[in-house]
């Protein structure tokens, strides 16, 4: 599997620093991606956060989302993905640091 940056050059919206894809480069899912992960920067300053793929959808005027990345039994599985993105954003950081 192989994570896609792309950087959000524009800033908006505000704290959102890139979106990420998932490429899957074997086994059954090999030549599709998973599209819809963002890295944020986190509001309080400490850090940067990910968001993943979800569906909104309204209930009674409130919107609300479901997640389409979901666990299938232990809870900390998506852990893994958060940090190969965060990880990956901050090469990506990196390499354009050294660019520029």
């Amino acid at each position: 599997m192989i994570v896609k940056i792309t950087p959000n050059d524009k800033n908006n919206p505000p704290g959102k620093l890139a979106d990420a894809e998932l490429h899957f480069t074997d086994g059954a899912l090999d030549g599709l991606k998973l599209i819809g992960f963002s890295v944020w920067e986190r509001r309080t300053g400490g850090g940067r956060n990910v968001t993943f793929p979800a569906r909104q959808y309204s209930v009674n005027g409130e919107r609300r989302s479901f997640a389409l990345l979901r666990p299938v039994g232990d809870a900390t599985a998506q852990d893994r993905i958060r940090e190969l993105i965060l990880n990956t954003y901050a090469e990506y950081e990196e390499k354009a640091a050294v660019a520029t």
